[in-house]
């Protein structure tokens, strides 16, 4: 099944059931928003998938023509966002560069922190920021929605509570990143509000582009007129199964609980490109002696995709423009 939130004046937005083709839309009758359905799983989703297989063949009466751009995030605000960064090439690449080895020689060690998810940014929102000299980076991400969870999951426990796959725009200011990881108290104001792809999917619609509880697809970047990186999903150190149970160690999730995966990275970055521009300057650092791509600067806008191995639309795009104050 796919949905989407469109605009309704509230916070939350209405649910709507979205066809296969994302072409088609059609207002959720068992709830109205994407929070109460993953607070209500199982007692709901019998409901939804009937009201499902009439939008896919044509027998839903109400339905109407789906405009992504229209649409917010699927989950509009969250009561939770935590942020891994499962892909060792992208952090070995910038470990090597920079020499920060966030994982202290463990290779083992599951890297998370909690963000900001008051408010996820919709698709095709302008996205703001102070300034330009903070260095304004986008990091494409795969994430996963979770029903609640119960404290101290096993990995094969904690895959059974994965009921949505979304696509991320991880915003990040990097010339403040440094400075507060090296506090030890976190990070804070290099990590504004994430974007979300309009459309959230359980997994079955990946058929078998989602196996290890991984994502086997391309997540296409465009930036400044050409394709900037199609790294895969698949190449998680880690799948989304032991990210939910390293968050659910000491503590029960929530439902609504979103994790994102980190940047999408491959060791073959040369030939697939990035999926930020720190990594693309990293690379650079390490071919040249020194980094030739700009972060991005007022105006600009960065455009991110995910298909199915057919070419079949998926999440939709996130396609924004940053404003600076």
């Amino acid at each position: 099944m796919r949905f989407a939130t469109l605009p309704d004046g509230s916070p939350d937005g209405r649910l709507h059931l979205i066809s296969r083709d994302n072409a088609f839309a059609v207002a959720a009758e068992a709830c109205t928003t994407l929070q109460s359905l993953l607070e209500n799983w199982d007692a709901l989703i019998p409901h939804l998938e009937a009201q499902s297989s009439a939008l896919n063949s044509g027998q839903a009466k109400t339905a109407f023509s789906f405009e992504p751009t229209s649409a917010l995030a699927p989950l509009p605000r969250a009561w939770q966002w935590l942020d891994g960064s499962a892909f060792d090439s992208h952090g070995d690449l910038l470990a090597s560069v920079f020499g920060f080895d966030a994982k202290q020689g463990n290779p083992d060690t599951i890297l998370m922190y909690q963000g900001i998810s008051d408010r996820f940014l919709a698709p095709t929102e302008t996205a703001v920021f102070p300034r330009e000299d903070d260095q304004i980076d986008f990091e494409g991400e795969f994430g996963v929605m979770v029903d609640k969870v119960p404290m101290g999951v096993s990995p094969e426990q904690a895959g059974r509570h994965i009921r949505l796959l979304v696509q991320i725009n991880d915003w990040s200011l990097r010339a403040i990143g440094p400075h507060e990881m090296k506090t030890g108290f976190g990070v804070l104001r290099c990590k504004p509000r994430c974007s979300m792809a309009p459309v959230a999917v359980t997994p079955d619609e990946l058929g078998a582009s989602w196996r290890d509880y991984r994502l086997d697809i391309d997540l296409a970047v465009d930036f400044r007129g050409e394709r900037f990186g199609a790294a895969n999903g698949y190449a998680m150190s880690a799948g989304f199964d032991r990210l939910v149970a390293h968050a659910a160690y000491s503590r029960d999730l929530v439902a609504g609980t979103v994790i994102g995966s980190g940047t999408v990275s491959n060791a073959t970055y040369r030939e697939v490109g990035s999926s930020c521009i720190a990594e693309r300057r990293g690379i650079e650092i390490l071919d040249h002696g020194q980094a030739s791509t700009p972060f991005m600067r007022n105006g600009e806008y960065v455009r991110m995709e995910a298909r199915l191995p057919g070419g079949q639309p998926l999440f939709g795009a996130i396609d924004q423009t940053v404003s600076v104050l």
